[in-house]
């Protein structure tokens, strides 16, 4: 199970630091994981989340790590295909590739935020359609020849698509999965799956099973999972630490999605198997409630080692750590990937 990194670029309330500050901190923090040996740093595409993520351009982050690392992969999760054009996508999927020297992981999303489909003039009845028409043309724009394509909401005509991908044929590419049926989809499709922090490990467990029983291609799976994770030699200052920091990232998470959640937009139907955990979050977040469902590891490195087995059991490629969730001073979450790095990482690899 390989070790990446997770970033929403939060401005956490109680921790006081400008967002040039936060960019700058993520930054060094990519910067360290590299010389420690993490896999890759992905970086979310968010807007209007005030506080919550301040990652509304996450490719130029990217670019700016891509020339302060050597091999650390750098992760574009997920680019929401139904507010932009393919051909930009690929555009700049094809120019972080080459920036980062063969490093990019891509991934693809519906997107779930009402307010961002209506300021980018897009339909979330529609999100599916659009879904897979981009990415129809993303595939063809990789091929290196002009494209011609046919469909419901985009038509090209010998389009040439420049640059292209360092990578042959293209970047692993990646989908954000949260409803059953995409799990399912994302497997037909050959893509990787980025799974959580969305709803309970118990629920995610069955969705990697019908993931993986779903995958044909010869290619192993690949499976990535979110979790917040805070690990220090001293478990109980980890604790102490991440009880704020973690209650609050899942609190303006779980404020995100619970507009879809009540709402059930169409298309979005599954989102309702979530009902009864919703049920739960009224009674309030808390730090045990996030760890028994799966969403938060924090303590030792034994302690997290032996938190984090279920993940691996269960089919997980790639563990997203959000260290600290953006919530946490920066020199903390340096001292954590350390931790991580030379006490947590070991006894992982196959």
């Amino acid at each position: 199970m390989q070790f990446d990194l997770f970033y929403e670029i939060s401005q956490a309330p109680h921790l006081p630091r400008t967002e040039v500050l936060a960019y700058s901190q993520t930054l060094d923090e990519i910067a360290l994981a590299d010389r420690l040996g993490f896999g890759c740093a992905w970086l979310v595409e968010h807007h209007f989340m005030r506080g919550y993520s301040h990652s509304s351009k996450p490719e130029l982050v990217l670019a700016a790590a891509s020339q302060r690392t050597q091999a650390i992969r750098l992760g574009l999760a997920v680019t929401p295909l139904p507010y932009h054009h393919p051909v930009h996508v690929a555009e700049r999927v094809a120019t972080l590739d080459i920036l980062s020297r063969g490093r990019l992981e891509f991934g693809i999303g519906r997107g779930f935020s009402p307010q961002e489909f209506q300021v980018f003039g897009a339909d979330m009845r529609l999100s599916r359609t659009l879904t897979a028409e981009s990415l129809a043309v993303l595939r063809l724009a990789f091929e290196r020849r002009p494209v011609n394509f046919r469909g419901e909401h985009f038509e090209l005509d010998a389009v040439d698509i420049i640059p292209a991908p360092m990578q042959m044929p293209h970047p692993p590419l990646w989908t954000a999965a949260v409803s059953p049926d995409t799990f399912v989809w994302a497997a037909r499709e050959e893509l990787g799956m980025l799974a959580g922090p969305f709803k309970p490990w118990v629920m995610i467990k069955q969705d990697i099973r019908h993931y993986r029983e779903a995958w044909q291609a010869p290619a192993p799976p690949r499976i990535g999972m979110t979790v917040g994770i805070l690990c220090l030699p001293d478990g109980k200052r980890a604790r102490t630490l991440a009880k704020e920091a973690l209650v609050w990232f899942y609190r303006q998470l779980f404020a995100t999605t619970l507009p879809v959640l009540e709402r059930l937009y169409p298309s979005y139907e599954h989102f309702h198997e979530l009902g009864k955990f919703r049920n739960l979050l009224k009674l309030g977040i808390n730090l045990k409630l996030l760890e028994t469902f799966g969403m938060a590891v924090v303590g030792t490195p034994a302690e997290c080692i032996d938190q984090l087995q279920k993940y691996r059991q269960a089919g997980v490629t790639h563990l997203l750590c959000a260290v600290g969730a953006g919530a946490i001073d920066t020199e903390v979450v340096q001292e954590s990937l350390r931790c991580i790095a030379e006490e947590v990482m070991p006894a992982f690899r196959d």
